[in-house]
């Protein structure tokens, strides 16, 4: 079965995206970041041949810009569940494209993780995740507290019993100001 990642993305555009962020650095320099990270991440897994790479696109009306499918209504989590769910059954995962050091590395080891569980989660430092994977159904995200340290945990506690669920590399998303000042210091900026 062909494996597939899902880059599951907002567009930028000023004053739009990364929230948090823009409170903490300005909004001109959120938005900077955001692009940058998303050029990353298009180079970084779009060259791989090992999978295919599909994008997932808020707001849905710049779907057709991006060559990418609607994310659609609702909460983040019913939107990741769709762009899983839209992918015919086989190894795929979805990723955020706000993971500066996320590489095609990272996604192999994480198919190589989904290979023996049905699940498998990316942790990120903040208690969230950078990345959710399965091979057929994918996980509901009913009652996640999004954006708070109990996202992953929430999640977790929400899968029904008998679903093995094994973990990827821990990594760094940048959705704050704490986290983009981590960003530079380890990049030596």
């Amino acid at each position: 079965m062909r494996r597939t990642v899902i880059l599951f993305f907002r567009e930028p555009r000023l004053g739009v995206g990364k929230k948090r962020l823009a409170r903490d650095i300005g909004a001109l320099a959120a938005l900077r970041l955001e692009r940058a990270m998303l050029a990353q991440s298009l180079d970084r897994l779009g060259r791989d041949r090992r999978w295919r790479l599909l994008l997932a696109v808020t707001p849905d009306r710049a779907a057709r810009r991006w060559r990418a499918m609607p994310q659609g209504r609702g909460d983040l989590g019913q939107r990741m569940r769709r762009a899983l769910a839209a992918c015919p059954c086989g190894p795929r995962l979805l990723v955020g494209s706000d993971i500066p050091g996320l590489n095609a590395t990272h996604i192999a080891a994480a198919f190589a993780v989904l290979d023996r569980h049905h699940l498998v989660f990316g942790p990120a430092n903040d208690g969230g995740f950078w990345l959710v994977g399965c091979r057929c159904r994918p996980p509901d995200f009913a009652a996640v507290r999004w954006s708070s340290p109990h996202a992953l945990a929430d999640t977790l506690a929400g899968l029904p019993r008998g679903l093995t669920v094994g973990f990827a590399a821990r990594l760094d998303d940048v959705d704050d100001g704490a986290a983009y000042r981590r960003l530079r210091q380890r990049r030596g900026r």
